[in-house]
């Protein structure tokens, strides 16, 4: 059981990697509505998440790997409320940005070191798409203001 658990957190981290360069790469391209419809996405990795959450002390996980599922989880959890339920416009104010910005990368960040359970190819592959959504972050800000 322990390796289909870190298969399943690796599979979700590439996942949400993917999904965020897909959003940011359609910001630059100026089509947000592709953007906005493919965010849902990271919010039904959640479930695996949650689940891996629950299986947690039954494979005697260390406070790090809960630490980093419950930081991706409570990015989402913002995320949803700011962007689709509430629909604040807060990324024109520094402060929130900046908080936001910081959950984003401790949640993202997280999820490597949970893909890392499953093996160098995931680490690996894990890392190259953390880099490349990283720089894409920043890049469609610069861009967007977004």
């Amino acid at each position: 059981m322990p390796e289909r658990a870190n298969l399943a957190g690796a599979l979700v981290a590439v996942a949400m990697y993917a999904t965020c360069i897909v959003v940011f790469v359609s910001r630059l391209a100026s089509r947000p509505q592709i953007g906005h419809a493919v965010g849902w996405v990271p919010f039904g990795l959640a479930v695996p998440l949650m689940i891996l959450l629950v299986l947690a002390p039954r494979l005697d996980r260390p406070w790090l790997y809960w630490l980093q599922i419950c930081l991706m989880l409570a990015f989402l959890v913002v995320e949803l409320l700011l962007d689709y339920v509430l629909k604040v416009d807060f990324r024109r104010t520094r402060w929130a940005v900046v908080g936001y910005v910081m959950l984003f990368f401790a949640g993202t960040g997280g999820l490597l070191g949970v893909a890392r359970l499953a093996g160098r190819g995931w680490t690996i592959a894990g890392g190259i798409l953390f880099l490349a959504m990283a720089v894409l972050t920043f890049v469609q800000r610069a861009v967007t203001g977004m």
